[in-house]
């Protein structure tokens, strides 16, 4: 009953004018830029964060927004998948096997507002699933202490590049880059490390500046590299035929992949390209010789459309309950939210209990508003993909640029964005992936701290790290986010590439 308290309260956040125009807003923008092959739903929140700066929006205000965009952009990497065959990113690969030959049967508009039905059902469920969770898991993460928190926060790097990642070590590397990165400033105890006296980095680097060059403006560079002009003519979207049998078909599927969906995102190391990939295959072995899978059967485009955005809510409950991202978007969204000074974590529910579910309110609004905004608009997304690079590209430049001015009024964070954004080019170069960078720089002051808390209460003892069960646990289950992705990763990326044709990238 006190969860049915908060959820209405939230409803009253949700619901107010401004942040339902708000989240209307984010659900169109994440929309479009999930439709843009290789951009994904990661880039697309960071790209848009300057824009809540700009516009000076209420934390809650700002939250609402880029959740609607990581929702949107979710539903959007079906576009091109269904259109194109080309996967808005990774966890859209999966659609493309029935997506894109019911587009050349003629079945465009059926095939979309299908994929847009499954992705409402798996969204719908894993909302469902972060209201009943979320509480629970945030009461249990109450009983940690620093050295509990220490072994979480290693969980984390462990089973961030995921069982699917291509290279373990590499996202190793990068999460000890973040780390790095994260010690520059003024430690706890007034010692200065590796500010060479710039005052500009006495304070530490800041986590937007460091996001937006790293994504933003490294999209930027690879574009004037090997994008531009590049392009490929799309299916034409016939009338929609959709029946309500058509509907009802699809929704076993839906709800299949919906709760698998949810469990691949709340689980560590797992994901929304796990999601999509375990929806689909289930759905093949459920429907059996029955279907016609790889030639346009429309419970093959439900169960991963299904799975991925039901992973994609999923994530949210590991980052609200435990203040760790269960994937690269919530790693961005993490970042907003420390730079919003609210601390993510069980004590979130309680200090700031109308942010945290004022957002969870509207992910289900947002979900609603994403499928009346997905059936009937469809063809102004399709025709976005014929609208070049060249042309949408500095416009997102424009609005990084003036976004982090406008926080600090320094030309100073502008240089570092444009330093980020070369470190990140020749990282994601060497197919090092950006997100742990950006965990590492995120957790890493935590880390240290809960660290250096529990050395004061051990004097110095280190066995207090793995001192309890639960510490324990979590180190035993980081041991295997590190083991698993070299036993059961080639497996799992081999059965995607033989059922795609699609090479799954590292991160």
């Amino acid at each position: 009953m006190e969860t049915l308290g908060y959820l209405i309260d939230g409803f009253g956040v949700a619901l107010a004018p401004h942040n339902l125009m708000f989240a209307l807003l984010g659900a169109f923008l994440g929309t479009l830029i999930g439709a843009l092959p290789g951009l994904g739903p990661a880039n697309g929140v960071a790209i848009l964060i300057p824009l809540a700066f700009t516009l000076g929006l209420k934390p809650e205000t700002a939250l609402i927004m880029l959740t609607a965009v990581y929702a949107g952009a979710m539903y959007g990497g079906r576009i091109s998948s269904i259109l194109l065959n080309i996967p808005g990113d990774e966890p859209a690969m999966m659609t493309c096997l029935d997506g894109y030959p019911m587009a050349q049967k003629g079945k465009a508009a059926e095939a979309l507002a299908i994929s847009a039905i499954a992705s409402f059902m798996g969204s719908l469920i894993a909302t469902v699933g972060l209201i009943l969770l979320a509480p629970i898991l945030a009461d249990f993460a109450l009983t940690f202490g620093p050295a509990e928190y220490f072994a979480l926060f290693l969980l984390a790097f462990a089973t961030l590049g995921g069982i699917t990642g291509k290279n373990p070590m590499k996202t190793v590397v990068a999460a000890c880059i973040g780390l790095m990165i994260a010690t520059i400033g003024i430690d706890n105890t007034g010692v200065q490390r590796y500010t060479f006296q710039v005052l500009e980095l006495y304070e530490g680097v800041d986590f937007i500046i460091a996001i937006v060059g790293l994504f933003a403006i490294s999209e930027l560079l690879f574009f004037i590299e090997d994008r531009a002009g590049k392009g490929k003519k799309t299916i034409k979207v016939n009338k929609l035929k959709l029946s309500w049998a058509d509907i009802k078909g699809i929704m076993p599927s839906s709800i299949r992949g919906g709760i698998l969906g949810f469990i691949a995102g709340v689980l560590p190391g797992a994901g929304a390209s796990l999601g999509s990939f375990i929806g689909y295959t289930l759905e093949k072995k459920v429907v059996g010789k029955k279907g016609y899978f790889g030639e346009g059967d429309p419970r093959g485009v439900a169960g991963p459309e299904a799975g991925n955005n039901g992973a994609s809510s999923g994530a949210l409950v590991p980052m609200l309950t435990l203040g760790v991202p269960g994937s690269g978007t919530t790693a961005v969204l993490l970042a907003l939210l420390i730079s919003l000074n609210i601390t993510p974590g069980p004590l979130m529910f309680t200090q700031n209990a109308d942010i945290v579910w004022g957002v969870i309110a509207a992910l289900l609004i947002g979900n609603f508003l994403l499928l009346v905004l997905n059936i009937p608009l469809v063809g102004i997304f399709v025709k976005l993909l014929s609208v070049p690079p060249m042309y949408l590209l500095p416009i997102v430049t424009m609005v990084a640029f003036v976004g982090i001015y406008s926080i600090s009024n320094t030309t100073f964070d502008l240089y570092f964005m444009v330093a980020f954004g070369v470190g990140g080019y020749i990282l994601r170069k060497l197919e090092i992936p950006l997100v742990p960078v950006i965990l590492g720089l995120l957790l890493g002051p935590e880390m240290e701290k809960n660290l250096r808390h529990a050395m004061d209460i051990s004097d110095g003892d280190w066995t207090i790290l793995w001192d309890s069960g639960l510490a324990i646990g979590l180190w035993l289950f980081a041991g295997l986010g590190l083991i698993l992705p070299y036993i059961v990763g080639p497996i799992l990326r081999k059965r995607m590439e033989v059922q795609t044709g699609h090479t799954t990238p590292g991160d």
